[in-house]
């Protein structure tokens, strides 16, 4: 059986790309949040030291943002706007204020998403 080319770089780099692709692609739209770096560093079997890594170059590139506190890097750009040239806006207080507001309201949502997905469920069998 023969292998592919073994990928040389090193895991952060290669994670840092994968997760690039995934916000390029929408996997990740601007707004949302990545995952968690324990469940990152659980998928691509590393350190959560090399998912921090990883983070920070997407950071540094300002694809995404992070906070003390949260529970993942938020994505604020995608590549393709980056590419063109966009640097990231500068970010008021009042900004991030409003933008860890709008998380929270996305999470209520998704909460109660799911909790009519349930009922509907439960209805459909009756």
């Amino acid at each position: 059986m023969a292998k592919g080319p073994v990928d040389r770089r090193k895991p952060y780099v290669r994670i840092a790309d994968e997760l690039r692709h995934d916000i390029a692609t929408g996997k990740y739209p601007v707004g949302e949040t990545l995952p968690p770096g324990a469940r990152l560093a659980e998928t691509y079997q590393v350190s959560g030291m090399t998912v921090s890594n990883a983070i920070a170059v997407l950071r540094d590139e300002g694809l995404v943002t992070t906070r003390q506190g949260a529970r993942g890097a938020t994505v604020i750009a995608t590549p393709d706007t980056q590419d063109a040239g966009e640097a990231p806006a500068e970010r008021s207080e009042e900004f991030e204020i409003i933008f860890a507001q709008l998380q929270e309201i996305r999470g209520h949502i998704r909460r109660l998403n799911s909790r009519l997905d349930a009922i509907d469920e439960r209805t459909r069998d009756q």
